[in-house]
């Protein structure tokens, strides 16, 4: 039986252990924390192909006990008025609705998810080299220990381990914004519980969506100069909200008083991206997930893209002969409907991005790789060379 080593237990590493498994592989998932530690303020939504993607790998059910759903879009002005209102994705089936959840609370559910089906997942296992031969890639860790197996996954994330050893030149750059993100229940809700509310202010882009429970969990784009590591370890949700509010302050939209109401629950990030083009494979190894095409977060797709991944990936190594028939295959379904996101996605942080409709949003099927988005994810279908 092929043994494949899953390196990084987050949303794209965790995914990729379950659809492997379920192909019939033998998997270990290796985490560098050494918990389930995350950001007090860090949400995401996930789309309908993530959702189809979850689907696929039988998790739908520990997703959605999580999080609630959104089913339409709503654009307002800077002076507060509404532009647009529109459904969104596949709001006529339930289980394929948006979703929005807290990060924390995604990896948890996957996570506990694996550990019912018997994926072992080892935490604290900080990566710190990767040997690749004939017969094997062995995977080396910070206290002494060692694994070996047919296939390594860099399933790491933005600042991937696996990635640096691999394709050492390969750094994430700056995409043009700062991204807050926060959540409070002092506000007062802005719309329906299952509508997310977007903003086109003259100075930042903001985007709000409402619990049932009435909690808002928001989010906050502005083009600046990057903040540095040392800002963003050292910056207080209070530095944060006094940067914020004014910039909100000069529309007349909702989101100044709901982030002058948001507590300690407010984080701030740099929207980073990878390079188009780089190499995702070496050998015995593969990276994928934000590994391997992270992108800014304006199109909302990173989470749902990782997820994609995990099921292309692991029907074209169960339907295809050999290992580097599967890869290559998986690398033709995949590069072009990622790096077109990375593109549009960047575009949007950078301001240059002209949306096709009144909602905000292009007109149309608009990533490549949406006509038979949705028979490629059908676990029963194969993958043909």
């Amino acid at each position: 039986m092929t043994r494949i080593l899953v390196i990084g237990g987050g949303i794209a590493g965790t995914a990729s252990a379950l659809a492997l498994r379920k192909a019939g592989f033998e998997v270990a998932v290796y985490e560098a924390h050494p918990d389930g530690v995350e950001d007090i303020g860090a949400f995401l939504t996930l789309a309908s192909n993530g959702m189809r993607a979850l689907a696929a790998i039988d998790a739908t059910a520990a997703v959605t006990a999580i999080g609630f759903p959104l089913t339409s879009i709503r654009l307002l002005d800077a002076s507060g008025a509404e532009a647009a209102h529109a459904p969104m994705g596949e709001a006529a089936v339930p289980e394929l609705n948006f979703r929005c959840l807290r990060r924390g609370d995604l990896n948890a559910a996957l996570r506990a998810e694996a550990a019912r089906r018997g994926v072992p997942v080892r935490h604290g296992a900080r990566l710190v080299g990767v040997e690749d031969g004939p017969d094997g890639v062995t995977a080396r860790f910070a206290d002494g220990s060692a694994d070996t197996g047919d296939l390594l996954l860099g399933a790491d994330g933005l600042n991937s381990t696996v990635r640096a050893l691999i394709a050492p030149g390969v750094r994430p750059r700056y995409a043009g914004q700062r991204v807050f993100y926060g959540r409070t229940t002092d506000a007062a809700p802005i719309g329906a519980s299952d509508c997310i509310t977007m903003v086109r202010g003259s100075a930042a882009a903001f985007g709000c969506a409402v619990s049932p429970e009435g909690e808002s969990f928001w989010f906050a784009r502005i083009a600046d100069e990057p903040l540095t590591a040392g800002e963003i370890a050292l910056g207080t949700a209070g530095r944060w909200r006094d940067l914020l509010v004014p910039l909100l302050r000069a529309d007349d939209g909702p989101g100044a008083d709901i982030v002058a109401a948001t507590g300690a629950r407010l984080m701030v990030t740099n929207a980073m991206e990878l390079p188009l083009g780089m190499d995702w494979r070496s050998g015995r190894v593969l990276l994928l997930g934000d590994a391997a095409h992270a992108a800014s977060p304006a199109t909302g797709q990173g989470a749902s893209m990782a997820l994609e991944d995990a099921v292309v990936l692991a029907k074209a190594l169960r339907d295809l002969p050999g290992t580097a028939s599967a890869l290559d295959r998986y690398e033709t379904l995949r590069r072009e409907r990622v790096e077109h996101n990375i593109t549009t996605s960047g575009a949007i942080s950078r301001g240059t991005f002209a949306p096709s409709d009144s909602a905000g949003r292009p007109a149309g099927k608009t990533r490549p790789g949406e006509d038979g988005l949705a028979e490629l994810l059908r676990w029963e279908s194969g993958i043909g060379a």
